[in-house]
Order: structure tokens, then C-alpha cells, then sequence
């Protein structure tokens, strides 16, 4: 089991900020692994900063759930996803192992093919609840 935090950034339109990692071919929510001693509100921090530049605010963190999804990037692996919301802020853009940041409309029909197990069947269903 590989546990990660991640955060749900909406923009005006209500599109979710997604991302692409380096040498990867899924879409999915910014976040990651944390380090040792973190919380998984800390590592969301972080991670959010490390990836998109963009600095939140602990206390605006909205946890939405804890969910269990097949990895997207490790074959054969389960990952544990904390998922928290924030209030968008501004996005420096795509760095560290970031390739390409893409906005997601929640409600389009057929959602697009390339997203993470964890966003598809878990984080976009809450959303729309």
C-alpha cells in the first residue's frame, strides 16, 4: 500500500486542476508521498509547492475523504489517497516532476481516458455528490 495526499484546486468554471508526471501517461490530482514525520495535510502543503509552486494555506484545507484506488504509476500496487480541497490560488506552474497541468471539467461525458484510478472512480464521483 503506497500512501499519498492530494488536493482538489477548482478554477472559476469549476474545472479541477490535474496533473501529468514526468515519463507517465495519467492524469491525476497534485500531490504525492510523504515524507517522514508529515501529516498527510503537511505532505498536500508541500507537495502543492514542490509541483505547482502554489502556496496553501493549512487551515483553508478541506478533507473530502480517504480512499483506496489502484495505483496509476506502480503496476500491482494499491495507494491510500487523503484527499483534501483548497480555495484556488495562484498556480506558478507545472515544475519538479511535473510535465503538464491540465483543467478538468468534473462533468464531461465520457471523462477522458488518462486519468488516475484514484481521480476517476473515487475523487470525481465525491465531487459530484
Amino acid at each position: 500500500m503506497i500512501r499519498v495526499s492530494a488536493v482538489v484546486l477548482r478554477n472559476d468554471a469549476g474545472e479541477v486542476l490535474t496533473v501529468r508526471k514526468k515519463n507517465t501517461a495519467r492524469f491525476m490530482l497534485p500531490g504525492g508521498k510523504p515524507d517522514p514525520g508529515e501529516t498527510p495535510a503537511e505532505t498536500a502543503v508541500r507537495e502543492c509547492a514542490e509541483e505547482l509552486g502554489a502556496e496553501l494555506d493549512p487551515g483553508s484545507l478541506r478533507l473530502i475523504g480517504v480512499f483506496d484506488a489502484d495505483a496509476a504509476n506502480e503496476p500491482g500496487y494499491r495507494i491510500e489517497g487523503t484527499v483534501y480541497e483548497h480555495p484556488l490560488v495562484e498556480v506558478a506552474g507545472a515544475s519538479a516532476e511535473i510535465e503538464e497541468t491540465r483543467w478538468l471539467d468534473p462533468g464531461v461525458v465520457p471523462l477522458p481516458g488518462d486519468l488516475a484510478p484514484l481521480l476517476e472512480h473515487h475523487v470525481l464521483p465525491t465531487l459530484a455528490e
